[in-house]
């Protein structure tokens, strides 16, 4: 099969860039989030201290930190690709995977994974998962597999679900699944952009479909999860020159993300979930370099394999030092804060946060330095305006101010 039909969908398609690494590193950003506080005990006295309620943290509210996840091989140096947050103590690790061009299934992905203390939680971003199939019998028997690659014909995201997904889970059975409009408006955004590449290398005519859904299964020993998946499928016409057939390269992508959990703290899980999801942010001076890199390739078509990915030539090693660079001196000049690229949502991040939807809704919230979206289902929200702090609750008695001894704590107007 000619390599643009191979990696650009891998590249264009794909809705969560995502081999495991141990350089997840925690920023200094922390959110908070609180869970109803029904009855909260009374602190005991000390000196003329006045008692006040007691909150315990995990129960009463949650602590968010926000980690980076690097890219490790692309570049002279780490980058950061992604941010997330995840409740205080959780243990992550993942980071970027590159596939070299002319191997099977060239391009980016990434995988990640993060785990409660108690082991009751967990979160993964799997790696993109990509099939091929044509008309022409030829290109089927010479289509290669790889561990993220593989064959057969175009299906939607609930077939892949109901066909794929839940037999890898074992005994699980699907509860209830949700369609995602939004997520697919927004993976629809990049269509034509692909579409003409794909006709500058010779194609007929391009069709895209995409598919997105938020489900909920159980699982063995009393535990649930929460899948989210979105596919897309293109559909490639080739024409023959010498015979004046026409043959139809299909080229699907998944993407996948499962939060587990107890089955009886679905409600605890859904406010957790939301707020992870809702949080991812892209770096956008590492996703112009990588995607330059891959526009440089499908450009090139000849491009050395030099077994491992990390300066494959000098113009990768050009694109990649001037783009990162911008992107660490902004992250050493905002250390304590929120970076300005993950208060912005792209393309990509909108469908995450609207992955989301189908469980909880968002909102929006304003305070001295603007507005913020946050998870919804929570009656107060509070902010310490740095850009990088928020806390959340349902509880009336709880005031941030208070509890812990910090007047920056300011309530935030909830806006439509």
């Amino acid at each position: 099969m000619p390599f643009n039909l191979r990696s650009i969908p891998v590249a264009v398609l794909m809705l969560a860039a995502s081999a495991c690494n141990n350089d997840i590193n925690p920023d200094t950003d922390q959110i908070a989030t609180s869970v109803e506080n029904s009855s909260p005990a009374a602190s005991e006295n000390s000196g003329n201290q006045q008692s006040s309620p007691q909150f315990t943290e995990g129960k009463d509210y949650y602590l968010f930190n926000r980690v980076k996840i690097m890219d490790l091989q692309a570049f002279s140096q780490p980058a950061e690709a992604y941010s997330i947050l995840l409740p205080k103590d959780w243990q992550s690790e993942g980071g970027v995977i590159w596939t070299a061009p002319g191997q099977t299934c060239a391009g980016t992905t990434m995988s990640f994974s993060a785990q409660s203390p108690t082991g009751e939680f967990s979160f993964k971003i799997l790696p993109a998962l990509t099939w091929a199939y044509s008309t022409n019998q030829q290109l089927n028997q010479l289509q290669q597999t790889s561990q993220y690659c593989g064959k057969g014909e175009p299906i939607d995201a609930r077939q892949y679900i109901d066909q794929v997904w839940l037999p890898e889970l074992g005994n699980a059975t699907l509860i209830e699944a949700k369609n995602n409009p939004e997520v697919v408006t927004a993976h629809s955004e990049m269509d034509n952009q692909a579409r003409a590449e794909m006709m500058r290398y010779g194609a007929a005519q391009v069709n895209y479909r995409h598919t997105a859904l938020t489900a909920k299964a159980t699982l063995t020993n009393n535990q649930a999860a929460i899948l989210i998946c979105g596919v897309t499928n293109a559909e490639v016409y080739v024409p023959n020159v010498y015979n004046g057939s026409m043959a139809i390269n299909y080229t699907s992508s998944a993407s996948r993300m499962i939060f587990t959990y107890p089955a009886d703290k679905m409600e605890e899980a859904e406010q957790i979930v939301s707020m992870i999801i809702g949080s991812i942010r892209t770096n956008p001076d590492w996703k112009e370099a990588t995607n330059n890199y891959w526009r440089s390739v499908r450009e090139q078509k000849q491009i050395e394999h030099l077994g491992k990915i990390r300066l494959m030539d000098e113009r990768t090693r050009q694109i990649g030092e001037q783009t990162i660079a911008a992107g660490n001196r902004r992250l050493a000049e905002m250390d304590n804060q929120m970076r300005s690229w993950e208060a912005k949502q792209s393309s990509q991040d909108r469908m995450h946060t609207n992955f989301i939807k189908t469980i909880r809704e968002v909102e929006h919230y304003r305070d001295e330095n603007g507005t913020v979206e946050l998870s919804s289902g929570y009656n107060h929200a509070w902010s310490r305006s740095d850009g990088s702090s928020f806390l959340l609750s349902n509880s009336p008695n709880f005031d941030p101010s208070s509890v812990f001894q910090d007047q920056r704590w300011k309530e935030m107007r909830k806006i439509e």
